[in-house]
């Protein structure tokens, strides 16, 4: 009997991004893929065998990669969509939004480990407290609990997380830092791509 991969990605590229003029999810990264594309990359070094869904828009650079659609109502209604659609079977899923740009394979390694030693049984939805905010993308789902966010009436992604049996850990990087505004972009562009270590 095979078991499904410990890790799956479902990596957002629905949002419009009108703060920084257009869509993120294209943009240029200094490792030299797209937004979208380098965090595949950042996955697939940690998760080789993974399976990858990309809910919204489709990446230029990964062509390969079949997007779901994305009806632009928020990260909530788009995850409940997705819940309620046939998916690759994993313990896990990264539920990561494209312009959460400071991902290295390494810093995913660590929060990974952090979620395994918390939730050795992929019970909860692993979230980041940081910045004294509870941070839900760039978390862990539990494949087991898709099925219970089918037809949820939440419009926000934090009642989303609170509907469902989640454990929120303390957990302070720099990953957490979105890029939404042109002064997000000139802070992160002027400095580290990746701003450190947790």
């Amino acid at each position: 009997m095979s078991h499904p991969p410990a890790l799956g990605l479902l990596l957002l590229t629905g949002g419009q991004g009108r703060r920084l003029g257009g869509p993120k999810h294209p943009r240029s990264h200094p490792s030299g893929c797209s937004w979208g594309g380098h965090l595949v990359e950042v996955f697939s070094t940690v998760s080789p065998k993974g399976p990858i869904q990309i809910l919204g828009e489709p990446l230029p650079d990964r062509p390969d990669l079949y997007s779901l659609p994305d009806e632009g109502l928020g990260a909530a209604a788009a995850l409940i969509q997705w819940a309620a659609r046939s998916a690759p079977k994993a313990k896990r899923w990264w539920v990561v939004a494209c312009d959460q740009v400071r991902w290295t394979p390494a810093l995913l390694r660590v929060w990974l480990e952090t979620a395994e030693r918390h939730d050795p049984t992929e019970t909860k939805w692993i979230v980041a407290i940081a910045q004294e905010r509870l941070q839900p993308l760039g978390g862990f789902l539990p494949g087991d609990l898709r099925g219970r966010m089918v037809g949820l009436d939440v419009v926000r992604i934090r009642d989303l997380v609170r509907a469902l049996p989640n454990m929120p850990l303390k957990w302070d990087s720099p990953v957490w830092d979105d890029v939404d505004t042109p002064a997000d972009l000139a802070r992160w562009e002027g400095g580290s791509p990746h701003g450190g270590t947790p």
